[in-house]
């Protein structure tokens, strides 16, 4: 397929504001998880929080939205000089040529359950006005930020559990390469909630520490939160447009090669035990990518620290790459963010190719003696050209994209 430039991209989340405070967290083997000290909740694991949040309102032109989630969003879009990157781009193509594409699991709903604590304890009706189509609804988060980035292109959201923001880089591909539109904004955005942290709890798949992904002992996942954006544009859309290439130093490092998505179809909850869908979601994205699997240099997995889902993984990458490719999830520094996990990991591995670094999995003491893949403990430096970055949700629902180095990638498409 046609690559796609990551010509901006910009992430927060429990590490910190911006790309270098998740990289210096990733070299410092600094994790951002802490005991859960998440309004009242009152469970015994560890969270992925934002700190400061309570305190960010969205501006007042769109006060309407403001819940912890877009406040999230806001924070994001503030850093790493993205607000201008994107206006650039809506000069360059027209507010109406630059599409926003959000991956979200549970959007704003923490707002919807506030409000029901102060339901009027008569009537039962809800604190009036309540903005849910603005805060709780799934585009919500979309429909914020095409409007705080003053866009007026194609808007969508897609909520598809975990793999919900690494989905957002095929749909956007796809409109890029029907016409619809020349530029577009991905992202994904999920913040701390009591659904999700009570939901998984429920199920029994929360750890009481710090998640140990592919561990021998892993006991479950780690609840985080997180807001990730990446600009996209194909190479050749501005001389089509004849307007000037970028100048030396504009030029981005990382381009999306290769996307793969599958379904399962096998449990609500619970990946195919022999990681069938997982396969032929990295295969695809392989594939478009045209790589053969011995040319990547590092796998970020999904790897949540649940016990069937790292298992599955494991024999899913083994089949495909064998037993030698580095791998390895980040999970124990952010914590499971879930729909905001495929572009929180994207973005770690556009890092890893701009800085030549494959992170070893954080707080995994002795990885599973079943497991067969090539999982790294420790990080290592070494030029890295070529990544493949795993999201897979409930459901069955799952996504593989490929990412790799500009120069590198021109001698693909070539």
């Amino acid at each position: 397929m046609r690559p796609l430039w990551l010509t901006a991209s910009t992430m927060t989340n429990a590490l910190g504001r911006g790309r270098a405070a998740t990289l210096a967290a990733l070299e410092a083997r600094r994790t951002g998880l802490a005991p859960c000290d998440f309004l009242d909740v009152d469970l015994d694991t560890w969270v992925g929080r934002v700190a400061g949040l309570e305190d960010l309102p969205v501006i007042d032109a769109l006060d309407d939205y403001d819940c912890r989630n877009n406040r999230l969003a806001q924070l994001a879009l503030r850093q790493d000089g993205f607000e201008a990157a994107v206006a650039a781009a809506r000069s360059r193509y027209g507010a109406d040529r630059v599409a926003v594409i959000m991956g979200t699991s549970t959007s704003g709903i923490l707002h919807t359950e506030l409000a029901f604590r102060e339901r009027d304890p008569e009537t039962g009706a809800l604190p009036a006005p309540l903005h849910y189509r603005e805060t709780h609804e799934l585009s919500s988060v979309a429909e914020f930020t095409r409007r705080y980035l003053g866009l007026t292109g194609p808007t969508l959201s897609i909520s598809t559990a975990c793999s919900s923001s690494a989905k957002v880089f095929a749909s956007a591909w796809r409109l890029i390469e029907t016409g619809l539109c020349d530029a577009a904004v991905v992202g994904g955005v999920d913040s701390l909630c009591l659904t999700t942290l009570y939901g998984f709890a429920s199920l029994e798949l929360v750890a009481p520490g710090p998640c140990r992904p592919a561990d021998a002992e892993r006991d479950g996942i780690s609840i985080g939160e997180a807001a990730g954006f990446a600009l996209l544009e194909r190479p050749d859309a501005r001389s089509e447009r004849g307007l000037n290439p970028p100048v030396e130093g504009e030029r981005p490092t990382t381009a999306l090669l290769g996307y793969g998505e599958s379904v399962d179809a096998h449990h609500m909850s619970t990946p195919h035990p022999e990681g069938l869908g997982a396969r032929l979601a990295m295969q695809a994205a392989l594939e478009r990518a045209g790589l053969a699997p011995s040319a990547i240099d590092y796998i970020n997995l999904h790897g949540t620290a649940s016990r069937t889902n790292d298992s599955a993984e494991d024999k899913a990458v083994s089949q495909l790459f064998g037993h030698s490719v580095p791998c390895s999830s980040t999970k124990g520094w952010t914590g499971h963010t879930l729909g905001a996990a495929g572009i929180t990991e994207a973005l770690i591995a556009s890092l890893c190719i701009e800085h030549g670094l494959i992170p070893g999995s954080l707080n995994t003491e002795t990885v599973d003696p079943d497991f067969t893949s090539a999982i790294q403990r420790d990080n290592r430096h070494q030029p890295v050209h070529y990544v493949l970055s795993n999201s897979f949700g409930f459901g069955g629902n799952n996504a593989s994209l490929v990412f790799g180095r500009i120069a590198a990638a021109d001698e693909v498409s070539a």
